[in-house]
């Protein structure tokens, strides 16, 4: 049986294609779904004004992902992360965080744009490809340092060992003033 398809169908057609499909696909699924209809001279010349309004669209949203992917093209990012020794991070990065430091410089990009073989498990500077669509995409590049913790001991403890520090440290007193000490470390 032969169809004229209406949209964009995965693996068989595009828009305004004609297509020979088994009758009981046409009839259940592509003629109730109004993704296909008969291959009349009206319905072509009517499918043939959806397909250039399909296409018009559709430069408009290829401009606007090229103009997306020029402007993160290059983008260089910095992520903190916890690390041991060897620059092994305790976690890992992933799209996620990689989009919302792309956020925060001003480029904003959901994070199933973001391609990554693996989490970012090490510290470095990786190149990472983002890709808009089809034949749409960019790198950036994205440095992964250890943070920078403030203090002073806790800074060569492993996580854990840090919490246990702070809960065997005393109290310290709310009411009164605080030392010199303590205002010297602030600054």
């Amino acid at each position: 049986m032969k169809v004229l398809l209406r949209k964009n169908v995965a693996h068989l057609g595009k828009i305004g294609d004609v297509v020979n499909v088994k009758p009981g696909y046409a009839r259940n699924y592509l003629v109730p779904q109004r993704l296909a209809v008969e291959p009349t001279e009206g319905n072509l010349k009517a499918i043939e004004a959806e397909k250039q309004a399909y296409l018009e669209e559709l430069a408009k949203e290829r401009a606007q992902i090229e103009a997306k992917a020029a402007l993160v093209q290059g983008k260089e990012i910095t992520i903190a992360a916890r690390a041991n020794e060897e620059g092994h991070l305790y976690g890992s990065v992933g799209p996620a965080q990689i989009s919302s430091a792309l956020a925060e410089s001003g480029a904003f990009v959901e994070p199933e744009f973001i391609q990554l073989e693996h989490p970012i498990d090490q510290l470095d500077k990786y190149d990472v490809k983002v890709s808009f669509g089809e034949d749409v995409s960019a790198t950036i590049h994205v440095w992964v340092v250890p943070v920078r913790e403030v203090g002073g001991d806790d800074e060569d403890l492993p996580p854990a060992d840090a919490a246990a520090a702070a809960d065997d440290a005393p109290p310290e007193p709310v009411a009164e003033a605080p030392s010199e000490e303590s205002s010297n470390d602030e600054s």
